[in-house]
């Protein structure tokens, strides 16, 4: 995500590298730099010039420290301004009600159905919502059998009428239902169409008419950039939706739809979700994304998909285990899980301060993990639980069943020592000796 914008506002904040101060002229030149960046990300050219005319006008207003320089100065201008662009600050949904009721709407393939069912997923495991799917889109061919996959999926019941052309009726009915048996949250999804067009705006107001939504969102494709600014505009118009929801953000290396939207709508980006995983949904936090954009990465992000993961029983038990030097290559697979469970691995490395351009052309994904879980998984449990067993023999078997090779069962065994050996510093004598044990030479 925004992987060219990172690199191309990079470059330009070169420009004021060494300078003594902001000037009308270096500034003029950075922003030039900056505008063309902006465009490449498919933001639309009033916006890129709008965004560059407010950073002009603060840089120049603007009395520098002595202790700044005027690249950083620049970088924090840039920063708050990408900030306010995208909202400034992220904006929840509202699901109070009896029941709270959520419409999705959007065109055909942009995500509704998948978005629908991790909404669901989110509302019951972070808020402890009772949730009910609907089943609305009555056209397209499988939209209701993929709603149902993912209702079961995630445990959430979907409501649905088989035949039955009426998405109307159907959503009324649901409510009702709902209401009788204490739902506390309705998601009803509704038909695309592969353009807008007057039946499908008609029906969709007559949806949000007839059922009162607490929660109007519009679901776009941000990988259609501008197109997908352009179609948000003429939903809103007619539908007046409460947010946004970007799609597809893990294939999208521009960010133009993300940098646009709130400046051509006026209505809020409420969710990003990228990949097909149910848990893959995040809130739009556009000062976090505005930290991403300027290579600063998103600590705050990164903490909170750990915690979300964090079993602190496990934890506790873990730690009782390292203190003992008992940690085993099970417990390493069970923390492979761990950090599997919390999303796309480059992402995640992404969210560290200098790990994106360092991992810009590195090609790492969940399935870098593959070798190392069929080592792990082709041992006996004795193994598993003391590795120093392993002999020759014994590592030419687990290569053999694990379909790799013995120089990598070899390494995985001396990694895993090596981790243990640290842990078991730290565990012992702190961070420091562990520091110092690092920077030793060896011989």
């Amino acid at each position: 995500m925004f992987e060219n914008l990172v690199e191309r506002l990079e470059r330009s904040f070169k420009i004021l590298k060494g300078e003594g101060k902001i000037t009308e002229i270096n500034v003029a030149e950075t922003l030039k730099d900056i505008r063309r960046a902006l465009l490449d990300a498919d933001v639309s050219y009033k916006i890129a010039k709008q965004f560059c005319d407010d950073v002009k006008q603060k840089a120049l207003g603007m009395n520098v420290l002595t202790a700044v320089k005027p690249e950083q100065m620049m970088v924090k201008i840039v920063h708050d301004e990408l900030a306010a662009l995208m909202g400034s600050e992220s904006s929840d949904i509202n699901v109070k009600g009896h029941p709270g009721i959520v419409l999705v709407a959007g065109l055909q393939g942009s995500g509704k159905t998948t978005f629908s069912g991790k909404l669901a997923l989110n509302c019951k495991s972070k808020r402890g919502m009772k949730t009910m799917l609907v089943a609305c889109d009555v056209y397209r061919p499988a939209a209701i059998d993929q709603l149902k996959v993912l209702g079961e999926q995630i445990g959430v019941p979907v409501y649905s009428e088989d035949g039955v052309k009426d998405p109307v009726g159907i959503a009324k009915r649901a409510v009702a239902k709902a209401r009788q048996e204490g739902v506390s949250l309705v998601i009803i999804d509704t038909a695309g169409r592969l353009a807008v067009d007057q039946e499908m705006m008609d029906e969709i107001s007559a949806l949000k008419q007839a059922v009162s939504p607490t929660e109007t969102l519009f679901v776009v494709d941000a990988m259609t950039g501008q197109d997908a600014v352009e179609t948000a505009k003429a939903f809103n118009d007619r539908l007046d939706f409460d947010g946004v929801v970007l799609t597809k953000m893990d294939g999208d290396t521009r960010g133009g739809a993300a940098l646009s939207i709130k400046a051509v709508v006026g209505k809020p980006i409420k969710f990003v979700s990228s990949g097909e995983k149910m848990e893959a949904l995040d809130v739009f936090h556009p000062k976090r994304i505005a930290d991403r954009i300027l290579g600063m990465g998103d600590v705050v992000t990164l903490v909170e998909k750990a915690q979300e993961q964090f079993d602190e029983e496990q934890a506790r038990k873990l730690k009782k285990k390292l203190a003992k030097n008992q940690f085993t290559l099970m417990d390493f697979y069970d923390q492979i899980q761990q950090v599997k469970k919390m999303g796309n691995i480059k992402d995640l490395a992404s969210m560290i301060p200098g790990m994106g351009k360092a991992l810009k052309d590195v090609d790492i994904d969940n399935n870098s993990f593959k070798g190392i879980e069929a080592i792990i998984m082709s041992m006996t449990p004795l193994e598993r639980e003391k590795p120093e067993i392993i002999n020759g023999s014994r590592r030419k078997r687990i290569a053999d069943g694990s379909g790799t090779s013995l120089q990598e069962v070899n390494r995985l065994l001396k990694q895993f020592e090596d981790t243990r050996r640290m842990m078991k510093t730290v565990m012992g004598g702190g961070m420091a000796n562990a520091m110092r044990n690092m920077r030793r030479p060896r011989r």
